[in-house]
């Protein structure tokens, strides 16, 4: 019997938290250490940061182009941050999924909301925290990337995000970030042995028991 018999449609990997809590930090390592998963590269109409790669990081794209993709509905998700648009074209997505590979979400809850409502089947939502406000405007600061007023703006933001919190099915807490990893790796894990997204799992059984 073929050991790879039993197919799996991928599956939509969503990490999220407050700007600061390490969400992006441990989906680089996902990446890194699981090859069966992708990033999802989401359109933006922010500008490039430096270090940040057209077509890696994000689509840097203008206003009026994410405009023309939200008419042809040619998002999964999109939301408005800090002045900013962010969204997740989705036939590229749809292409992996049915490929069997899944594809790893940095998005908020706003962007997680839209997708449940359009594939909640195929999505898994990870909510990370930090372990405390004290420690959450520490690492803002001293990631240099934003000015003092951007930081208080995003603490202000975050108090509103946790709230959300019970929207997701698993919850880190990140107190470390190796640890935090190995969390996210093992939930992964987990969420593909599902039974429903074993594709013909049941023919595979039939088989089992025909002495295959």
């Amino acid at each position: 019997m073929d050991p790879y018999a039993v197919k799996r449609r991928g599956l939509m990997y969503v990490l999220s938290s407050p700007s600061g809590a390490g969400k992006s930090t441990i989906a680089r390592a996902i990446l890194d250490r699981d090859a069966g998963i992708t990033m999802s590269v989401s359109a933006t109409t922010r500008p490039k940061r430096p270090g940040e790669k057209a077509g890696k990081d994000y689509q840097f794209i203008d206003l009026t182009e994410f405009n023309l993709m939200v008419n042809r509905q040619e998002f999964f998700e999109y939301a408005k941050v800090f002045d900013n648009y962010y969204g997740t074209p989705a036939a590229p997505v749809r292409a992996e999924l049915e490929a069997g590979r899944d594809v790893l979400f940095d998005i908020d809850w706003q962007g997680t909301q839209q997708l449940a409502e359009r594939a909640r089947e195929d999505l898994v939502r990870v909510f990370i925290l930090p372990p405390s406000m004290i420690e959450l405007e520490h690492r803002l600061e001293t990631r240099a990337q934003d000015s003092a007023e951007v930081v208080a703006r995003r603490m202000a933001k975050a108090a509103d995000e946790m709230t959300h919190y019970a929207e997701y099915d698993y919850i880190i807490i990140n107190y470390d970030v190796e640890a935090s990893v190995s969390e996210a790796l093992a939930i992964l894990k987990a969420e593909r042995l599902r039974r429903d997204r074993q594709v013909g799992l049941g023919e595979f059984v039939k088989g089992l028991r025909q002495g295959q």
